[in-house]
C-alpha cells in the first residue's frame, strides 16, 4: 500500500509578512542602537531627521539625550503591550528577522556582482568598527524609511489608486521600482559627503536597491531594514 504524499498544507512556509506595527517593533534594535552611538560622531545619516531634534531637546547633555533615545524605545514597547501585541517582541522574531535579513544580504551582494562585476563600497581606506556599524544601523532604517516606505512606498500607492492592480498597474509598477532604485542609488553621490560619480558603483546600488523593494513588497520592512543594515556592516566593517 502507498504511503500517500503529503497536502500543499503540510509543506513548510515562510513566515508570513508582518504587518507595519510588528515591522517597527522589529527594527528597534537598530533604531536605538544608531541613535545611542551616533551622538558620539561627528556624522550622522544623511536621511535621519531625529538625532538634531532630540539632541535640541536634550539642550546638548548626552545623558538626556540617551535617556530620550531609551523612552522613544520603551513608549513603543508599552504601546506594543497595551494593545496585546507584545509577541512581536520575543527573542525568536528577532533572531529570526535578522537571519532573514543576513541571508539576503549575501543574495544582495552576489546579483549585483553578477551585474557589475566585483566592487567594493564604502568610504576609501575603510571606517572604524564602532562607526561602521553605527552608521549602518542608520542607513538602514532611515533609507528604507525614505526610500522604500515613503518614495517607493507612496508612489506605489498612488499607481494602485489610478491604475489599479491589472496590467497596466503591475506594468507601472514595475517601471516605479526601477526609478525608485534610480533615485536611491543617485543619493549616494549628493552632498559634501557622497562618493565621486562612477557609473558601475551607480548601477550595483540601483540593483540592491531593486532587491530592496522587492524584499519590502514581499516580506515588510522590517526584513528590508535588517538586510540594508547587516549588508551595510559587511561592506564598512568586515571587508
Amino acid at each position: 500500500m502507498s504511503t500517500p504524499e503529503p497536502r500543499p498544507a503540510d509543506a513548510p512556509r515562510p513566515p508570513p509578512k508582518s504587518d507595519p506595527l510588528t515591522d517597527l517593533a522589529l527594527t528597534l534594535p537598530i533604531f536605538v542602537l544608531y541613535h545611542l552611538g551616533v551622538v558620539l560622531l561627528p556624522v550622522r545619516n544623511a536621511a535621519d531627521p531625529v538625532t538634531a531634534e532630540l539632541r535640541a531637546l536634550a539642550s546638548h547633555s548626552l545623558l538626556l539625550y540617551a535617556g530620550l533615545t531609551l523612552s522613544i524605545g520603551a513608549a513603543f514597547v508599552v504601546v506594543l503591550g497595551i494593545l496585546g501585541r507584545g509577541h512581536a517582541l520575543e527573542t525568536r522574531r528577532f533572531a529570526l528577522v535578522a537571519f532573514e535579513g543576513a541571508l539576503y544580504a549575501v543574495l544582495m551582494r552576489f546579483v549585483g556582482a553578477y551585474a557589475v562585476g566585483s566592487l567594493r563600497l564604502g568610504p576609501p581606506g575603510g571606517t572604524g568598527v564602532f562607526t561602521g556599524v553605527v552608521m549602518s544601523m542608520g542607513a538602514g532604517f532611515y533609507e528604507e524609511v525614505v526610500f522604500r516606505v515613503g518614495l517607493f512606498g507612496l508612489g506605489a500607492l498612488a499607481i494602485k489608486v489610478v491604475f489599479g492592480k491589472g496590467l497596466q498597474g503591475i506594468f507601472f509598477m514595475m517601471g516605479w521600482a526601477v526609478l525608485a532604485a534610480a533615485v536611491f542609488a543617485g543619493w549616494h553621490y549628493v552632498g559634501p559627503l557622497g562618493d565621486p560619480w562612477d557609473l558601475r558603483s551607480f548601477v550595483f546600488r540601483m540593483v540592491c536597491g531593486l532587491v530592496l523593494t522587492a524584499i519590502y513588497v514581499f516580506r515588510g520592512f522590517a526584513p528590508a531594514v535588517w538586510t540594508h543594515a547587516l549588508y551595510d556592516v559587511w561592506v564598512m566593517v568586515l571587508h
